[in-house]
This record gives structure tokens, C-alpha cells and sequence, in this order.
């Protein structure tokens, strides 16, 4: 691999999927071969303390900007290229391809031989609005390849692209580390913490936002809770919809049968995922389809734990599940769909456990990160 410079404004310790997705590829790359320039995750001495501590732990370089919010702007652009020049960098890893992408021509000319810039969901609504679709195309010709998390955001990424950026697309989803979920990771020890250990559970472990479908969840709770009465709701993770999740709970009367444990550190998320006996996220598309699932990493992290999966036909999110096989999709926003196929599981330990084990198959033999993070060491 070429020594590579990372360009992101999406990197620990600021939490998400992107910054998770980025860090575990890093860390499975050469440190001796990495620099990564970052955003600063939050100001004040808190935001500061944190992000030092996190960086002094990584095994390569990290090089803070001032800003909390990492742009394309001539400042930004050239202590990139200062950045490649000094450390002898031959590629460059965008993190997020829009907007950080349009640096690509200003770093080739500084002498970058490798260019890759990666996709999530938010370019797929780029490539929907006149301008964003012509500043994608401007990031598809400038960079060597772009990547893709699934066919979802290919197609609509591809269409804004001249046909020869498109076809130079390939997939590089995020992955799962198998020996972290795992069906021994701690759930029992969740359930007794918070009282639920006789319990049939459906969990959820996402940020608590419209688009992740609690308040879909919450509404198929009557349904599911007339077939299977002392069922409960888990939902894990913080974020702004959480008072509003709380009143619908209230208002729907399924208030003692929801619980929410708030946000809760990374180390402890596989446990929590671990509780359950079957993992429900019914995402939906929001508006006019800017608001998208890219992929749905939970549901691969949920089939690594060994649950069946019930997932919203939003996005990428159906790429992340075997329909049928490791779980179903249902229309998003559905609670009678959703609610049909929780009963349906929880009502059948023997196919609860053959959905688990398939999911935890198609892991293994499709989404380890050392076989995604090879890919991406091909692609610099």
C-alpha cells in the first residue's frame, strides 16, 4: 500500500457510523503508511481533552484542524496538500466523498498517485439536487475510484456520474468484527441488570432519530403485545426524538413495556445487542428520499450476535439482510408489517435460532473487516 493520508471530518472520538466505519479500516491498515487529517470533534477544554486522549491511543498520525467541521476550502485544501507532501503520502483516502472530494484535483497535483473517495448515504441525495449532482460528477472525475456501500446507493450515485467515473465504482461496505458480537457477548447480564431476564425482548440499538423507526416500533408494541403479553421493547441509544419516543409510549399505553437505556458506550453496545431474542430497526425514507438509510450496519452486527433480523425498506438497508433467510424487510413506517413479523419470530424459538445462525454465517464468510479493510489496501 502506498503511505496514504486520510482526509475526514468524520473520525473518532465524535461518535457515528462513518467515524466507526473509518477508524476500524484504519486501524487495520500499516500505521507506519497512515496520517489522518481530521476535523476537531467539539470545542471547549472537554472537547479538546477527549480528542487528545483518543489520538495519543491511535497506533498511526493524527493532525487535527481547528475546525469542528472539515471543508474543501482553500485553507483546508492546502494543509492537505501540506500534509501529503510532508509525510511522503502517495494516496488519499477521502472519508466522506462529498464534499471533501473536490480536493482530489488540487492533491494530484501536488503529486497524490492514488485518489479514492468514499460514498455513504448522504451523496445518494446529492446526486437528486441540480447543484450537489454536478459537484458529485465534479468528485467522481477528479478521484480514481469512488466507493459504494450497496447496489441502493450505486444506482443513484452512478446516475449523476459521467459513465466512466461510474464504472470505475466499486463496493466497499463497512464491516463487522465477528469477535466482538458474538452470541456470548453478555446479553444475560443485561437482561438481569434491568430486570428482564424472563422476558422475550425485541431490541434496537440505533441513535434515536425519525428516520431509525422507534416510533415505529413503539406502535406495533399493542399488536405484538396481544400475541406475546410480556414482551418488552429495548431501545438502545440517545439522540434528540427520545422525548418524543417517550410520550408516544406514553400516549400508545405500552409505556411499561419499553425500555430505554439512554446512550450507552461502544464497549457495551454488543451486550446490549445480546439481550434480545430478535433485533428490530423498521428504518423508512425521509424527506423526498434525502433522508436515507446507507446501510444498516446494526443489522449486520445483530446477525454477527446471532439474532434474526426485521429490517425498513429504506436505502441500503435491505443490502444489509438476507431477506427471508437472516430476516425480513417490511415497508417502513408499517407497524402492522413490522409487528407481523416480530410476533412471528418471537413466537418461534426454532426459527429464531435458524435465521440467527444464518446471519452469523453470511458474516463471517461476507462482512469480516480484515477482508473489506484487503480491498481497500488493493484500492490505495
Amino acid at each position: 500500500m502506498h503511505k496514504t493520508l486520510i482526509v475526514t471530518n468524520d473520525f473518532p472520538p465524535r461518535p457515528g457510523g462513518i467515524q466507526a466505519f473509518l477508524h476500524n479500516m484504519a486501524l487495520r491498515l500499516d500505521p507506519e503508511q497512515l496520517v489522518v487529517y481530521a476535523s476537531t470533534w467539539k470545542r471547549g477544554q472537554e472537547g479538546a481533552e477527549a480528542t487528545a486522549a483518543f489520538d495519543a491511543e491511535q497506533p498511526f498520525t493524527v493532525v487535527r484542524d481547528r475546525t469542528t467541521m472539515l471543508l474543501p476550502t482553500p485553507r483546508v485544501t492546502r494543509r492537505a496538500v501540506g500534509l501529503l507532501r510532508e509525510h511522503g503520502c502517495e494516496s488519499v483516502w477521502f472519508g466522506a466523498a462529498a464534499p471533501l472530494g473536490l480536493m482530489g484535483p488540487a492533491l494530484r497535483r501536488a503529486g497524490a498517485k492514488r485518489l479514492v473517495a468514499t460514498t455513504h448515504g448522504h451523496e445518494a441525495g446529492w446526486a437528486q439536487l441540480p447543484a450537489s449532482r454536478q459537484l458529485l460528477r465534479r468528485i467522481g472525475e477528479g478521484t480514481d475510484t469512488l466507493t459504494y456501500l450497496g447496489e441502493y446507493t450505486r444506482s443513484r450515485i452512478a446516475a449523476a456520474l459521467t459513465p466512466e467515473a461510474a464504472g470505475r465504482m466499486v463496493q466497499l461496505p463497512p464491516g463487522v468484527d465477528e469477535k466482538t458480537f458474538h452470541s456470548g457477548s453478555g446479553g444475560e447480564a443485561v437482561r438481569e441488570r434491568l430486570g428482564l431476564t424472563d422476558r422475550p425482548v425485541v431490541v434496537c440499538v440505533s441513535r434515536l432519530v425519525p428516520r431509525k423507526g422507534q416510533d415505529t416500533l413503539i406502535l406495533a408494541m399493542p399488536a405484538i403485545l396481544s400475541k406475546v403479553p410480556d414482551a418488552v421493547l429495548l431501545i438502545v441509544g440517545g439522540g434528540p426524538y427520545e422525548k418524543d419516543l417517550r410520550k408516544l409510549a406514553q400516549d400508545t399505553g405500552v409505556a411499561g413495556s419499553v425500555r430505554f437505556t439512554g446512550a450507552v458506550p461502544w464497549a457495551e453496545l454488543p451486550a446490549h445487542y445480546g439481550a434480545g431474542d430478535v433485533f428490530a430497526m423498521p428504518c423508512r425514507t425521509r424527506r423526498g428520499g434525502l433522508d436515507v438509510e446507507g446501510l444498516g450496519i446494526v443489522y449486520l452486527e445483530a446477525s454477527a450476535t446471532g439474532l434474526p433480523v426485521v429490517a425498513g425498506h429504506s436505502g441500503g438497508a435491505p443490502d444489509a439482510v438476507l431477506d427471508g433467510e437472516t430476516g425480513w424487510v417490511v415497508r417502513g413506517g408499517s407497524a402492522e408489517d413490522a409487528a407481523d413479523r416480530i410476533v412471528a419470530l418471537l413466537e418461534d424459538p426454532e426459527l429464531r435460532t435458524r435465521m440467527g445462525e444464518r446471519g452469523r454465517q453470511w458474516v463471517e464468510e461476507k462482512w469480516r473487516w480484515d477482508l473489506l479493510a484487503e480491498k481497500l489496501r488493493t484500492l490505495l
